[in-house]
């Protein structure tokens, strides 16, 4: 098949517009076209007055080698690239035949000569797909959880937001089953560079858990939190039909290390867990894990990550601002955003974690503070948008000599967020316009705030650095320049947001995924610095497990 790229088409366009698209760019009659699958779908929405769909396309011609010499437009139209998963080690030549692989796959399990045992800490995207692999290859894979499985999960959070039930700090937006992502837009797409085409395969593997299937075409794909929660319980039950176990309410807290060597986790109830490989994707909030490790001689280093607020606009004003005439075409859906702008502080403020048609939440992972982060739906239909509103900060804005340094940057903005809030886990808001001004706000205007147990009105320069709100501060004009409607003086900010990335990382080895002092210990995902969001952390994941794997052949 020829692989059909950049073809653009207004929003209405017809099947019957696409195909003769096809045809002209192909320089052959529609007849000539047997069949079309669209490979992948974005919104070109530069122009906002002229929203395009932009295909990448695979389509089945008579006379291929013939058409594709004519067309001679490389880069655009081409055979159909090969996509598939590959990194890991192949199967026997006649185990394949008997399994019907014709190529290599994680279906065809190689002749592994040792099996280790390996404890798998944390069942966020990194620990489950990491656990995935392990049990498809053979492995018997032990994932511990701190949290609960993700139905229970699910009504504690939502009793803490909406009906006072008492804050668990081991069972929260950060913690539980499928971990932070779970409660989140649920995007899974990355700016990581993807030679091995793990990202193909985990979309896959995804909707065979239950996603809906547009994921494998849109360029921006999401899942919504009320769709990850079944995925993830099904990825957690094929982990346990074979062989491995998935042990919830399991806290890690203290390890074993002899000489060098990892040799045991030891849980919150007491019990030792002896193993032969470790490991540990936790997250970027598992501060009681970090501090426990860093006490045991693992080596940490501070890293840069951001802090900043939520900010909430009506999603009709973002709809029109980004679409124009087409807002609210339901071929379109709910419109996102994306910026990043330098101010004369020489900060960088930009938008993390935008969430279309949805809620900002309470995400503190520690008692008596305050976090806040956004979450949406997969149909994304609440009435306002909202996005991490964020300025980068770095090791030199820590307590000096201190890896664990950000861990106490964070720390103090969220004690403080949870005192102004009124120490009943309210978060502080704030009008951008009074923001803007530097003055306390009394009320809300016309965007009613969406973060539950609900706010506090005040003023936001009592809580974040002075160089956050300068940045902040400078940023919205340039910001009103490609999204308009963003300096709204209604717009409300709500605080702190602090858990943008992890503040620290484990230094591991590159070809190995081992820790560079700590033999057998194995730091993966977004809490030790190699991962951004569920699917980088998902790869990193895939890419421990391949390790392991290969090690065992």
């Amino acid at each position: 098949m020829l692989q059909v790229s950049q073809l653009r088409l207004p929003v209405d366009h017809s099947d019957k517009d696409l195909r003769r698209a096809i045809s002209k760019i192909l320089g052959i009659k529609p007849d000539f076209i047997r069949r079309v699958k669209v490979k992948q779908r974005a919104v070109d929405a530069r122009k906002r007055d002229e929203v395009l769909f932009c295909y990448t396309l695979l389509v089945d011609v008579d006379r291929e080698q013939g058409v594709l010499k004519r067309a001679g437009k490389p880069g655009r139209v081409e055979l159909v690239p090969d996509e598939t998963y590959r990194e890991l080690p192949e199967a026997p030549a006649s185990e394949q035949a008997e399994s019907g692989e014709g190529t290599p796959a994680v279906a065809a399990k190689p002749a592994i000569h040792k099996k280790p045992r390996v404890v798998v800490v944390g069942t966020g995207p990194c620990g489950l797909l990491c656990g995935l692999l392990l049990a498809r290859q053979g492995f018997k894979p032990i994932l511990l959880e701190r949290g609960k499985a993700a139905g229970p999960r699910a009504r504690d959070v939502t009793g803490f937001w909406r009906r006072g039930l008492d804050f668990n700090p081991d069972s929260n937006v950060q913690f539980g089953e499928g971990g932070a992502g779970t409660f989140s837009d649920g995007k899974l797409y990355t700016q990581i560079r993807d030679r091995e085409h793990r990202i193909p395969w985990i979309l896959r593997e995804l909707v065979k858990a239950g996603a809906p299937e547009d994921i494998l075409v849109k360029s921006r794909p999401h899942i919504g939190t009320d769709r990850l929660i079944k995925v993830v319980r099904t990825i957690r039950e094929e982990i346990i039909a074979l062989g491995g176990e998935v042990r919830f309410e399991t806290r890690v807290k203290d390890v074993v290390i002899e000489k060098g060597v990892m040799q045991a986790v030891v849980t919150a109830q007491g019990e030792t867990i002896e193993a032969d490989k470790f490991v540990f994707a936790v997250g970027h909030s598992s501060r009681d894990t970090f501090e426990a490790l860093h006490a045991r001689g693992v080596p940490f280093e501070a890293k840069p990550f951001s802090v900043g607020v939520r900010i909430e606009h009506p999603q009709g004003l973002v709809d029109r601002s980004q679409f124009g005439q087409w807002a609210g075409d339901p071929k379109l859906g709910a419109a996102a955003y994306k910026f990043a702008v330098h101010a004369a502080t020489g900060r960088t403020a930009y938008s993390f974690c935008m969430c279309p048609g949805g809620l900002v939440v309470a995400a503190t992972s520690e008692p008596d503070m305050v976090v806040t982060n956004g979450m949406s739906s997969y149909a994304r239909a609440e009435s306002n948008a909202n996005a991490g509103f964020m300025v980068d900060v770095r090791p030199e804005d820590f307590p000096a000599n201190d890896p664990l340094g950000g861990i106490k940057f964070q720390r103090a903005l969220e004690k403080k967020a949870f005192a102004m809030g009124g120490s009943n886990y309210r978060a502080p808001a704030q009008l951008l316009e009074d923001f803007i001004k530097g003055k306390a706000s009394t009320g809300q205007g016309k965007v009613k705030p969406s973060y539950e147990p609900g706010v506090t009105w005040g003023n936001l320069h009592d809580l974040l650095p002075d160089y956050v709100c300068e940045t902040l501060i400078q940023s919205v004009p340039l910001i009103e320049k490609g999204l308009r409607g963003f300096s709204l003086p209604d717009a409300v900010l709500t605080g702190a947001e602090t858990r943008s990335s992890s503040p620290v990382r484990i230094p591991r080895d590159p070809e190995t995924c081992e820790c560079i002092s700590v033999k057998n210990f194995l730091p993966a995902g977004e809490g030790a610095g190699y991962a951004g969001g569920i699917i980088s952390a998902a790869v990193d994941g895939m890419r421990v497990a391949e390790m392991l794997i290969h090690q065992a052949v």
